[in-house]
């Protein structure tokens, strides 16, 4: 029997939602493999899940030769030899790295004073900003490490059943191989027990 059609709408369950792009992630890159090695076929895949990390398939070379190709073959921009890479100037980066530090330390005295010191609107939303990341990358870490969880007891669920139907045959074995007319005994109860 088949599945049924699969309604093509978000998932609002997160931990739903994360097991089912991980899956589909992983089935997504098996097929683009497949479709490499049967078919001769030069394949990149980028994926980006909602949490910002990147998934990448280059199944001939490297993902950026594979760009290259497709900006000669559009007529688009090409990319460079070399990324540019504006030097920035060591004091000022020094400075903003101080600024963001300072910031940083101030929004955690502010949260574990309860409040008592003074924020501006600007500390305040870059430390939103800050927390907001921090818990993304937390529940990202958390949903993965659920998911090999539930992969784990999936596996150990399948050990445990193929050990029990192990056992069910074998006493099924010793039930049809033992006589049990000779063992039967008068059940007796002992006099001084009551």
């Amino acid at each position: 029997m088949g599945r049924g059609r699969v309604q093509l709408k978000r998932i609002e369950n997160p931990v739903h939602r994360q097991v089912t792009f991980c899956k589909r992630r992983a089935g997504l890159l098996k097929k683009a493999k497949e479709l490499s090695v049967l078919c001769d076929a030069e394949i990149g895949l980028v994926i980006f899940s909602a949490h910002g990390k990147l998934y990448e398939l280059a199944t001939k070379g490297t993902m950026q030769e594979l760009i290259e190709r497709y900006s000669k073959h559009t007529g688009g921009p090409q990319l460079p030899d070399e990324p540019m890479v504006e030097p920035m100037d060591a004091i000022r980066e020094i400075g903003m790295l101080k600024q963001e530090i300072e910031v940083l330390q101030k929004g955690l005295r502010y949260m574990f004073a309860g409040g008592c010191e003074y924020m501006s609107l600007d500390e305040l939303l870059v430390l939103e900003k800050h927390l907001e990341i921090w818990i993304n990358q937390i529940r990202s870490t958390k949903v993965d490490i659920m998911f090999q969880e539930i992969q784990m007891l999936r596996s150990k669920e399948g050990i445990m059943k193929a050990a029990n139907k192990c056992l069910l045959e074998t006493i099924g074995e010793n039930m049809n191989n033992t006589d049990f007319t000779n063992m039967l005994h008068p059940l007796t109860i002992a006099d001084n027990i009551f």
